[in-house]
């Protein structure tokens, strides 16, 4: 049996996300042997804690600023000096753990390229996978030794083409996700089992894994004044925000407040359409689930692209205030027709399968061989 690596980073918690799934799916096609590697956090844990929190404050401090540096090196070349700099960190650390672990291949759900560099120091191609987790395409995820692709659009995949990279070298996939939304559960006792009524529309509110969605009290209260509507909003990691948040809704039948939630598939089962910041991972488990999406005002960077193409597909609507999500969900729940058009573009979108699709195409993808080991 192949040995694997996933390297993935903690900017959110997608691309982690990506990474136990595909593992998941690894182990039940028989691969046990998959390490996950935080690399930057291993290999330069103060550079790791400086960029997590500098990209966390771009949501409500330096939105523009980030933006800009996306869009900066959106175009960059992989052979760039500016790209060798920035794929050289955790070169170190990954030629100690590929010595130790001897993987038979890498998987990235995090652009951090620089296993070509390695190879190219202790002389052996270790096959390389490239996940992409966003419906955006940055330069960071393209480089020549990579093997394959994993895209979750046709649209990815076309522009991955113009750019020269073979067609048979990119698959549209989806993105990896933990939970396959399979039909057969009852609604209603999942509705229960959370606190919430059944018989009205749940919209589900989605802070983010750190709690960063901006005015989360003030959609909750727009989105619920008329008492017509529920909303179960879930705090992720941010015990500071769920604490405020149940302290200001306590008594009220229209908010719920969530923690970090393990089962989010089941709150998904039960929404009526779901308000997130459009982060890529959290959209495609929308788009599983058949949620029409709402985001609110989605930082520059890849998350406001990521929000364009999904608004330009009819999967998502972007909204600016309070206000005008209200007023956007309002109108979605008292409009069938608006409902049935927005769920048939989500339903356009929708890849079931992603990570055992991707997992079984690596596996038939690798050689069986016998490895000398890296020395």
């Amino acid at each position: 049996m192949p040995k694997l690596m996933i390297l993935y980073a903690r900017y959110g918690d997608g691309h982690l996300q990506a990474a136990h799934a595909l593992r998941d799916s690894f182990a039940r096609h028989g691969i046990g042997e998959v390490k996950l590697v935080d690399l930057l956090a291993e290999s330069h844990p103060m550079l790791n804690e400086v960029s997590r929190f500098v990209y966390y404050k771009s949501y409500t401090v330096w939105p523009k600023m980030y933006g800009w540096v996306y869009q900066a090196t959106k175009t960059m070349k992989p052979g760039s000096l500016f790209s060798q700099w920035l794929h050289s960190f955790g070169a170190e650390r990954l030629t100690r753990l590929i010595r130790q672990e001897q993987p038979d291949a890498v998987i990235h759900t995090f652009p951090m390229m620089v296993l070509p560099m390695i190879a190219r120091r202790i002389g052996r191609r270790i096959p390389m996978y490239n996940v992409v987790t966003d419906f955006d395409l940055h330069m960071r995820w393209v480089h020549p030794a990579v093997n394959k692709y994993y895209v979750a659009t046709e649209d990815l995949r076309q522009e991955m083409i113009r750019l020269g990279i073979p067609q048979q070298r990119i698959a549209v996939t989806g993105m990896p996700i933990r939970f396959s939304f399979a039909p057969g559960r009852c609604p209603a006792e999942d509705a229960r089992r959370f606190g919430l009524d059944p018989n009205r529309p749940i919209v589900l509110v989605m802070a983010g894994a750190a709690g960063v969605l901006a005015g989360t009290r003030e959609l909750c209260k727009r989105l619920t004044e008329d008492g017509g509507v529920q909303a179960a909003l879930v705090c992720g990691r941010n015990r500071n925000l769920e604490t405020s948040l149940r302290r200001q809704f306590a008594g009220s039948g229209n908010v719920s407040v969530f923690g970090y939630v393990d089962e989010i598939d089941k709150l998904m089962g039960i929404a009526s359409c779901i308000v997130t910041k459009s982060g890529g991972l959290t959209c495609s488990e929308a788009i599983a689930a058949g949620l029409p999406i709402f985001l609110y005002r989605p930082v520059p960077g890849q998350e406001r692209n990521n929000a364009l193409y999904l608004q330009a597909k009819g999967a998502a609507a972007i909204c600016r205030s309070p206000g005008e999500m209200a007023g956007a969900v309002r109108a979605l729940l008292s409009d069938p027709a608006r409902r049935e058009a927005m769920r048939t573009a989500v339903d356009a979108l929708r890849r079931d399968g992603a990570a055992d699709r991707i997992a079984l195409d690596i596996m038939h993808d690798l050689p069986i061989m016998v490895k000398e080991p890296i020395l």
